[in-house]
């Protein structure tokens, strides 16, 4: 490399090095701002800039998913889905032209998924709104975004090539990920972060069903089993709403799907009917989770790699799909039909099967290893269930009706309400996604029966989910001794038992630790400046690098050598001495010494004997040496020496002499 492009390249490193610090000199100088401010602005402005990134990466996912179904269903398959109102309500096609292309397509966009999560970011496989919870609860910080790109992507292609999934949890995952970025460039305060992320959620899935209201809701609702996140329900709204601004301001401001004629509550017998709706939509919550999660643990024990796992689920709901194209994509546009007419002479049969289908088929594309969410699949399962129980109310029951509209609305709301743990939000969202605020107080008996039922089985989707903000590590503070919160740390803290130093050895380190029985100490320079911790696990991991390390570097070293086994001969000068002061020649090493029927490996005390086998490593250029050495092969001087004493009746050199009487 010539002087002037090292320099430039050094430059260019400097430059690097100048814009990065400048940038966290802006994003410190940011955070300690935003830190001064009250809690009001504070999220006014921190909620506003999620807002906008929720917003917008529902716009980019949208396109991603729309591009993909195109590509995958449309181009390769010759087949159209059908869409709700809100997205064109294309009626979709009546048949399959190429039926055998459709089990194909799936097993491809699954396989391409598979291999894109598995080798960059394993953290993306499954639903994303569940690895968001979970950094609410113990890392706001730790969502990566390269997690987020590969989720987007994976999601596309699992979704689009017909796999039954979401495409709330990769929204999601785009904004609680933006979250988590900004927990960490501005260096947000633990509380803070948990609320970024929280708000993510939300404003990211109100936006991409067009729901703000239900976003800000679940943002608040979905982290806990049976509590309610109040701090997020503030933030989430200003996020939703600015969330739904943007992705509206692309694809329009209605309604996803349309409702045919208004709804007005007039039949009393009704909430007889929607109680039923409730019965078995927990029944089917429990069943969907339940099967979720047996489906992924399943799919661990399979004796391949998990990149070609999803392929196989793929495969089976491709071939599903032959008989039940209900089954592909989100399935939106087939709840769209359940809203009206269309779907009136589909076979009971088929009707009654689809709830079931829908379940097996996202625990095959999602529970194997594929990428989207659960949440619209329990929203589809929810609207065939209600269209099931009208289907079969509607020749006899009184107070049915001719509309199955408002059984449809009711189920989607019971069937995911109940297995989320999230009912007001679930509801909330349902009502804006259908227009249908109308039905919000007779669906509230059926959301409360499927939420009791699931909740006596202490089941949900979302395993994430805490109970309660006590079992929160970040929240107990709360909710412990009133005193906590008036007590510093530093009249609490003990000095520590072990107090290591920068420059002492690991070995003495892990000593100190065994013997005082702690499991780790704090380390500190020669300052006494807090450097971090060392924990016995540490020592341990760091010895294994060291080995695998040196390992690589012996292995290139024995390659060299060559390999010796010699007897000791009975004029070796390297019997009765031990192996430090044989005098090897240079390069070599004895490994093992063969003692009669004793095999020892060799140390420098080891003593050599007459017959010994010697195992060795020796370099090239001294094996002649060695083997001289062990067997004492005399040389030509050598032979000429002992010939003339043999002719003048004196002992060989090395041979006893004997003992004369007195």
């Amino acid at each position: 490399m010539s002087p002037s492009v090292g320099g430039l390249q050094g430059h260019r490193r400097t430059r690097s090095a100048v814009t990065k610090a400048t940038w966290r000199r802006v994003a410190g100088a940011l955070g300690a701002r935003i830190h001064s401010m009250s809690y009001l602005p504070k999220w006014l402005i921190l909620a506003s800039v999620i807002g906008v990134i929720a917003g917008l990466g529902a716009v980019v996912f949208y396109e991603a998913l729309s591009i993909s179904t195109h590509l995958f269903l449309g181009v390769l398959a010759g087949y159209h889905v059908p869409t709700p109102a809100g997205e064109g309500n294309a009626a979709g096609s009546a048949h399959f032209a190429r039926a055998w292309a459709i089990p194909l397509v799936v097993v491809l966009g699954a396989l391409a998924s598979g291999f894109l999560v598995f080798t960059w970011a394993p953290e993306a496989e499954g639903h994303g709104t569940d690895a968001a919870i979970d950094a609410v609860h113990h890392n706001p910080r730790g969502i990566r975004l390269r997690t987020v790109v590969v989720k987007i992507v994976a999601s596309a292609l699992t979704i689009g090539s017909g796999g039954s999934g979401g495409r709330e949890g990769p929204t999601a995952q785009i904004s609680a990920g933006f979250g988590s970025l900004l927990a960490r460039v501005l260096d947000l305060s633990p509380e803070d972060g948990r609320i970024a992320v929280s708000v993510g959620i939300g404003s990211g899935i109100g936006a991409i069903f067009s729901a703000p209201l239900g976003g800000a809701v679940l943002a608040a609702d979905i982290v806990y089993r049976d509590d309610f996140e109040f701090e997020a329900l503030l933030p989430g709204v200003f996020a939703s709403i600015i969330a739904y601004a943007v992705f509206g301001a692309v694809f329009g401001y209605q309604s996803l799907f349309a409702i045919p004629g208004g709804y007005h509550f007039h039949q009393p017998i009704q909430l007889v009917w929607f109680a039923v709706i409730g019965l078995l939509g927990g029944g089917l919550g429990l069943l969907y989770s339940k099967s979720f999660y047996g489906i992924i643990r399943l799919s661990n024990r399979l004796p391949f790699s998990k990149k070609l796992r999803p392929a196989l689920g793929g495969l089976l709901v491709g071939l599903m799909a032959l008989g039940l194209p209900e089954v592909l994509g989100t399935g939106y546009g087939w709840v769209q039909k359940g809203f009206g007419t269309e779907m009136l002479h589909t076979p009971l049969l088929i009707i009654l099967a689809l709830p079931l289908a829908r379940i097996l088929a996202t625990g095959l594309s999602i529970g194997t290893g594929g990428s989207g969410g659960v949440f619209g699949p329990g929203m589809v399962i929810g609207a065939f269930t209600g269209l099931a129980v009208w289907r079969v109310l509607e020749p006899f029951a009184p107070g049915v009706g001719h509309d199955p509209a408002p059984f449809v609305i009711v189920g989607m709301m019971a069937v995911f309400g109940g297995i989320s743990r999230a009912p007001i939000a679930v509801m909330l969202m349902v009502a804006q996604m259908t227009g249908s605020i109308a039905l919000l107080g007779p669906a509230m008996i059926a959301v409360a029966i499927a939420w009791f039922i699931v909740g006596h089985s202490d089941e949900t989707i979302y395993h994430a989910q805490l109970r309660t903000r006590a079992d929160s590590a970040a929240s107990r503070l709360q909710f412990g001794p009133p005193l906590l919160a008036t007590l510093s740390v530093e009249s609490v803290v003990n000095d520590p038992t072990v107090l290591l130093h920068d420059h002492t050895t690991v070995s003495e380190a892990l000593q100190s630790l065994r013997d005082t029985g702690v499991p780790g100490a704090p380390v500190v320079d020669a300052h006494g400046t807090y450097l971090g911790i060392l924990a016995i696990g540490d020592p341990v991991r760091g010895y294994r690098r060291a080995l695998d390390t040196n390992v690589g570097k012996i292995a290139q070293v024995t390659a060299r050598l060559a390999a010796v086994e010699e007897r000791v001969g009975p004029r070796s000068k390297l019997i009765g001495h031990p192996i430090r002061a044989a005098g090897l020649p240079a390069g070599c090493v004895i490994i093992t010494v063969k003692h009669g029927n004793d095999l020892l490996f060799a140390t420098g005390a080891t003593t050599l004997a007459e017959g010994d086998v010697v195992s060795a490593l020796s370099s090239p250029e001294s094996v002649v040496a060695l083997r001289q050495l062990l067997i004492d092969t005399p040389g030509p001087e050598q032979e000429q020496a002992e010939t003339h004493q043999d002719r003048l009746g004196a002992p060989r050199s090395g041979a006893a002499t004997p003992r004369h009487a007195p």
